[in-house]
């Protein structure tokens, strides 16, 4: 069924809003429609307050219908919603679990995922809420939180959940420097002996950590010695694939 075709049009006039509010001809020019017809639409979505002028002058921005309509949209579902068919890719690619954390004050707090393929799986930890030294994600969001705050989150107590968890706020700083320069993390059985873990993160429109991307599985597979930087680049782009679908331009 093909999309109505005035309302394809103000779709792509309000999304060149939203990204730089502009004038007639401006808009014209940007969408490659006709002037009349940019201000014949630009009249309608204003008269319903989609779209409303800066101070009075020929210049359009987002209207308050479309933020009190935007208001009103559970981020976490909306970050559930754009992610699905991304995770259903990595899951086919990878052949094994992949998820969605959410940032929940000094935890990871799963939201959800889908399953490996193979007969063998790790459980699904989706309602779960994790520290945030323990898991890929944690140090994914600690990676883009300002200096002082990572440090007040070091001077708390670090448990440890298993011999390899890594409880030095020195080496956390390193891990937290790393994820920085490369965009993701791994983790070997740091939460849990037998399951190694990656991730990195997804952005909103804002350019803001909305939340992060991982894949785990049983350490005997994953990952292989050889395969270890090409999973990294698969979860990257695919993070990176969910930050576009939410509208985030690099």
């Amino acid at each position: 069924m093909k999309v109505v075709q005035s309302i394809g049009r103000a779709f792509d006039i309000l999304n060149e809003i939203s990204r730089n509010p502009s004038g007639i001809s401006e808009l014209s020019r940007s969408t490659g429609l006709p002037t009349s017809t940019v201000a014949r639409l630009l009249y309608s979505l204003e008269k319903l307050d989609v779209v409303e002028r800066e101070g009075g002058k020929s210049i359009y921005r987002i209207g308050p219908s479309i933020v009190t309509m935007a208001s009103s949209v559970n981020p976490t579902q909306r970050l559930l919603t754009a992610a699905q068919p991304h995770l259903r890719g990595l899951v086919e690619i990878l052949g094994e679990a992949a998820g969605l954390a959410i940032p929940a004050g000094h935890d990871v707090h799963y939201i959800g995922e889908i399953d490996s393929p193979h007969p063998v799986q790790i459980r699904d930890w989706t309602g779960t809420s994790l520290p945030m030294h323990i898991v890929p994600s944690g140090i994914i969001f600690l990676a883009h939180w300002p200096d002082d705050a990572v440090e007040a989150f070091l001077r708390h107590p670090l448990d440890r959940f298993t011999a390899q968890t890594v409880i030095s706020p020195s080496e956390i700083r390193q891990r937290i420097f790393e994820a920085r320069e490369k965009g993701y993390v791994w983790l070997f059985e740091e939460f849990s002996e037998g399951i190694n873990s990656i991730a990195a993160p997804v952005f909103n429109h804002t350019g803001s950590v909305l939340g992060a991307l991982h894949s785990h599985g049983p350490s005997y597979r994953f990952p292989s010695e050889e395969m270890e930087k090409v999973i990294a680049k698969r979860v990257v782009q695919t993070a990176a694939s969910i930050s576009e679908a939410l509208g985030f331009t690099p």
